[in-house]
This record gives C-alpha cells, sequence and structure tokens, in this order.
C-alpha cells in the first residue's frame, strides 16, 4: 500500500482555471464520505473519505483527483495534494520513469498513487493555514484525466463540502425584561428647609431674616400633593440637624426642637392630620461637614481639617475642640461662617400614594410626570404604540431614565440602543447602572461587550451575572467561547 502524507498548505494560488468543467468524466464514479472540517487557531484540518470503489480507468489513462478549497468569489483558492488513480499500463509508465529519472511528475506530489481496481477507499488528511478568504469558501473535487504524463486536461468539477469554513456565529440572549407589577405606587420628595433661627433659639419667625420665603417653600410643595387629586400623602417626615460648635447633648436638643418647630408650623398652614406627622433631630452632622470642608479645596489646611474629621469617633466634643485648637483662627472662622451654617438645616420628605392610570390618562402623564407612572403603565404606553416606532422607543427611554434603579427599565432601554447599533451608548448606560450588580443588567453589559469584541470584560462580567442567578448568562458564555474559538 503507497504511503500517506499529511499535507500542509501554506500558500494561495490565483483561481485562473476554474468553471465551465464538462460533467462527462468519472466524478460521477467517486464518493465523498464522512467529510469534516475543524478551525483551531490559525490553523484547518480536513479529514474525509474518498470511495472509489466505481472507479474504473482505462489501462492506458490516468485520473489525478484534486482536492480544492475556493473561496466564495472565485478569486483565491487552495489547492490540496492529489489522488492519482493509474490505469494497469500507466502505472508501469510512471514506476519506470520513477526508476529510470528518480522522479515521476505526475506522482511525486501525490498524496497517494493507486491502481485502478485495487484499492476502493483513501482516508485524506490535510492541514491548512487559515486564510480570511476561506470564510464560506467551498470544497470542491477537480478530476483531470489524461492519458499523456502530466496530468493536465481538466474534464470535471464537483463541490464537496459548502460552505468549508463558516465562523461561529454568536446568538446572544437579551431577554426582554418585563417590569414586576407595583401593587401600591409609593412616591416621595425630599427638600431641604434652611430656616434662620436666632443664636440657641428654636422657635420659628416668619419675619426674621428669609424665613417667610422659606415657610412659604415649604407649605406651597406640601400643598402641591394635598391639591393634587391623584395623591394621597402618606407621611411628611422632618428631620432636623445642627453644626459641631457647642456641646452634643445641646446639639441634639436643638435639632430635635427645631424639626418640631417647623412641623407645628406647617401642619397648621397646611392642616394635615397631626397623625401624618414624624419628627426627628440627627444632632452633630459630621458627615456633612466633610462633603461641605471638600467644596472648599483652597481652604488652608484642609488636609488636616478632613483627616480630624475623619479621625473623630466617639466623644464628638472633643472633636470639634481639636479641630478648633488645631488650626489657625482664620480657618475655625471660616469654618463657623462658610461651612458650619449649611448644616443647620431641616430635610423634610413628603411621602404619597399614587392612583392607577388607565391608557389614555398615562399616555398624558408620560409627557408631564412620568414619576408618578410605575415602570409597568409605561410600558403599557409603549406597546400601545407598537414595538419600532418612534413613540414607542421613547417611551422605553423614559422609563430608564425616570426609574435608574429599576432593572427591568435599565436593560431594556440598553438592550434598544444595541438594536440601533447604538453599542457603546449601552454600554455607558449599563455602567452607570445604580442596579448593576443585578444578574440582568450584568449579562446586558457583557453581551455589549462582546458586541464590541471585548471578549476578556465580557467573559468576566457574564461570569459575574451567572454568580447573581442569570440563566442567559451562561448562555452568552458559551456564545463568547466559539467566537474567541475562531479568532
Amino acid at each position: 500500500m503507497e504511503m500517506k502524507r499529511m499535507l500542509y498548505v501554506t500558500g494561495l494560488l490565483l483561481c485562473t482555471s476554474l468553471g465551465g468543467y464538462a460533467q462527462e468524466g468519472n466524478l460521477i464514479d467517486v464518493k465523498v464520505v464522512n467529510e469534516e472540517v475543524k478551525k483551531q487557531g490559525s490553523e484547518v484540518s480536513l479529514r474525509m473519505t474518498l470511495d472509489l470503489t466505481g472507479l474504473r480507468v482505462g489501462n492506458q489513462k490516468s485520473v489525478c483527483l484534486h482536492p480544492a478549497v475556493v473561496s466564495a468569489d472565485g478569486t483565491h483558492e487552495a489547492v490540496l495534494a492529489p489522488v492519482v488513480v493509474d490505469g494497469k499500463t500507466r502505472s508501469r509508465v510512471h514506476r519506470r520513469e520513477k526508476a529510470l529519472t528518480g522522479a515521476s511528475p505526475a506522482t511525486d506530489n501525490a498524496y497517494t498513487v493507486l491502481r485502478s481496481g485495487r484499492e476502493s477507499r483513501v482516508e485524506y488528511i490535510a492541514k491548512l493555514a487559515y486564510e480570511p478568504w476561506m470564510v464560506d469558501s467551498r470544497l470542491v473535487l477537480r478530476e483531470r484525466m489524461t492519458g499523456c504524463l502530466d496530468c493536465t486536461a481538466a474534464t470535471e468539477e464537483s463541490t464537496v463540502k459548502a460552505p468549508f469554513i463558516k465562523l461561529f456565529t454568536p446568538r446572544y440572549v437579551t431577554p426582554f425584561v418585563t417590569p414586576e407589577r407595583e401593587a401600591v405606587k409609593v412616591r416621595n420628595e425630599v427638600r431641604v428647609a434652611r430656616l434662620q433661627f436666632r443664636q440657641g433659639k428654636s422657635d420659628v419667625d416668619p419675619r426674621y431674616k428669609d424665613n417667610r420665603a422659606e415657610l412659604e417653600t415649604v407649605t406651597g410643595s406640601i400643598n402641591v400633593v394635598k391639591t393634587n387629586p391623584d395623591l394621597t400623602i402618606t407621611g411628611i417626615y422632618i428631620t432636623g440637624y445642627a453644626s459641631p460648635e457647642g456641646s452634643v447633648a445641646f446639639n441634639q436638643k436643638l435639632s430635635e426642637s427645631r424639626a418640631n418647630a417647623l412641623a407645628e408650623y406647617a401642619r397648621k398652614d397646611t392642616h394635615i392630620d397631626a397623625s401624618l406627622w414624624h419628627v426627628a433631630g440627627m444632632g452633630e452632622d459630621w458627615e456633612g461637614l466633610r462633603r461641605e470642608v471638600e467644596k472648599h479645596p483652597q481652604l488652608l489646611d484642609i488636609d488636616k481639617v478632613l483627616r480630624l474629621i475623619d479621625e473623630c469617633e466617639g466623644d464628638k466634643d472633643a472633636c470639634e475642640k481639636r479641630i478648633r485648637e488645631s488650626v489657625s483662627p482664620d480657618v475655625y472662622t471660616r469654618l463657623l461662617n462658610e461651612m458650619y451654617g449649611p448644616l443647620r438645616r431641616n430635610e423634610y420628605k413628603i411621602e404619597y400614594s399614587v392612583r392607577s392610570f388607565n391608557l389614555e390618562e398615562a399616555k398624558k402623564q408620560i409627557k408631564t410626570r412620568p414619576d408618578l407612572l410605575s415602570v409597568e403603565e409605561i410600558y403599557t404606553v409603549a406597546e400601545s404604540y407598537g414595538k419600532g416606532t418612534a413613540d414607542y422607543e421613547e417611551a422605553l427611554r423614559i422609563a430608564a431614565a425616570t426609574y435608574p434603579k429599576n432593572a427591568a427599565a435599565v436593560v431594556n432601554a440598553a438592550c434598544l440602543k444595541m438594536e440601533g447599533r447604538d453599542v457603546q451608548g449601552a454600554i455607558a448606560m449599563l455602567e452607570a447602572s445604580e442596579v448593576k450588580e443585578d444578574g440582568r443588567v450584568l449579562n446586558a453589559l457583557g453581551v455589549a461587550y462582546a458586541k464590541q469584541k471585548q471578549y476578556d470584560r465580557a467573559k468576566a462580567v457574564l461570569e459575574q451575572a451567572v454568580q447573581a442567578g442569570s440563566r442567559e448568562a451562561r448562555t452568552n458564555l458559551e456564545q463568547v467561547a466559539g467566537v474567541v474559538a475562531d479568532l
């Protein structure tokens, strides 16, 4: 039996002799079975069986069976070593030629040489260097039959496998997330009231400085909610804060009494039931102090002041004393006048429930107060316009902008961006999401990275999504692995 050789094809030949082969040769008698093509990195392996049982070659003839990979547009090809089948007489000619000259051009480069009628099957194995043009190419088998020594007369071509190589096509899963039903729509508004109090006092004086305007703002904002027929106030929460100068005990009491004073004034002015009011004093606001100091980067000794604030634990009176004694009088005066003042405030939160809206009401509401709609109601509006319409897409964008902590709203808006080929916009939205630890958000982000060919980042994020409970992320990890395998 002739020795079979592995062929490594590294070069390309322009396809100059393709087309127009007459279907009158011997390929009809050749069967190709079990063809298998695998791409691993930069190498393509081919394995197939040539069944030559039915092939009969005349004594004087020689048939060269040339496998070749041909590009989809016909401009490139890679020709593999032929299988040569000799007739009885032609076989002797080739052997004699080899014995006399040491070479036989017709057979030296052959994958194997067979004698007609003796061997019926050839296990053909070859390896090729991958080239981009091979994608969607085809594997053909060409027959060249000749009665001379050079196998040049082309007579037939048959397609064996098409496509020869087809790159993995990922099918990423980013399902539309159905928003959860909001049984009771509860909303709130948080505002700050900066009333001016005389030193050490807690009584509200509308005539003192800008207090009247501030009080009108407080009561006005409450009345806006109270008079809205779509809203029902469920609670008003007033919290008092104080600055660090003076004792902790005194400031705690002062923050409580000032919060109570504001609550009492607003309650009488708005006529809201006393049971809905909730008042608390938080005392000295050290976290707020740090934020205020950071707003003054040019402050002398700012690093020292911030360090003293960060090191403050336990005895807050001692902390304030340490600051007062550690900085210059000028710096401390600035703290008192510029940074302590904003800490002396009341925060108030108006909590209310919102009634449900029918479709027509929701269509109007989405243009003015989308925050009064649930995500589900916004999606009902969107679906009424039909997927793919401008109004549909606008509704989804509004949902994400209004509810940045709602995973369904964020994911669906990001997927909308990806469908519109704005993958970078989707990534920016998902990365900035307030719920980016949600498995659904992570899955969408992983897909977005993959679409941008950032496969390492995609893999890392999708693994996080799996840990966060996303089943879709497992599928997407497989898709990324398939794409990477083709690189």
